[in-house]
This record gives structure tokens, sequence and C-alpha cells, in this order.
């Protein structure tokens, strides 16, 4: 009687393919690619140029800024417009954001800024990454939008 089972195991196993079906494809999730910071220069490089734009200053403002973020990642307000003047940028011309929020504690980011001519050079710093760009001024002159506080000359 055992002779049936395996006779009928050995006849079915003959009708099943030789060959194993191809594998099905996996979809699997492409990484997220992440943003590197561009590394900070240790010192200032070029020179400010009072007789060209914003845009033509711009390479000089983050050099400036980028200088100081690399020497002090600390770096607040003050020390921004401060390193801004000391460099050769009107200070009279300059806007900052708090360093610290309406209900006491320390600013995610601050926000400061260099009125030349229409336009402005405006940066960003906070959580260790900086940024900037040239924008047109405001309708009302200024640079920045919100509150700003006063700069120490």
């Amino acid at each position: 009687m055992l002779v049936v089972p395996a006779a009928l195991a050995l006849g079915l196993a003959a009708c099943v393919p030789d060959s194993a079906p191809a594998p099905s494809a996996t979809v699997s999730e492409a990484p997220t690619p992440t943003e590197t910071p561009t590394p900070t220069p240790t010192a200032v490089a070029g020179a400010l140029n009072p007789e060209g734009t914003a845009a033509d200053n711009k390479a000089f403002f983050d050099s400036t800024n980028q200088a100081l973020i690399a020497a002090n990642p600390a770096a607040g307000g003050v020390d921004f417009t401060s390193n801004l003047r000391t460099n050769g940028f009107d200070i009279a011309a300059m806007q900052v954001t708090p360093d610290i929020t309406t209900v006491g504690v320390a600013a995610d980011s601050i926000q400061f800024s260099v009125r030349w001519g229409a336009d402005c050079l405006i940066g960003q710093y906070g959580h260790g990454v900086y940024t900037s760009s040239v924008m047109p001024a405001l309708g009302t002159g200024s640079c920045l939008v919100g509150q700003t506080r006063a700069i120490d000359w």
C-alpha cells in the first residue's frame, strides 16, 4: 500500500516544471538625498565694493558672515552687525531680528540685512545653517518684515 502513494508522488513531481519562477521585482524606496552645508571659510575673502550693486557685494557679505560663524558658531545679532560694520558695511543701513523670542527663549534663527540702494542683502542664521539672498527693498524702505531691534552704534 505504500507503493501507490510513493508512485503517485513521483508522478505528480514529474508534472512540475524544472525551473522555478523568476523572482518578482521588489520595489524599494530610494534614499532621500540630504543637503550638505557648504564648508565655511576661515577668513573673509574679497572686498566691499561701494560702487557695486547688492548682487556685486553678496559674495563679500557671505564670506564675512561665514568667517564669523566659523570663528563663533553661537554668533547672535550683535555679532553679525558688528562684524559687518567692521568689514565696511553701513550700520545705519542694517536691520536685525531679536535673538530672544517674545516668550523669553532663544530664537531658532535670526535675520539681518543691509540696505544697498533699492536692494537688500539679507542673511539668516540658525541651527548651524547660514543662508542669504539679495531681494528688493520693501515698500516701507526696510529690508525685513516683522519685529526688528535697535542696533547699537
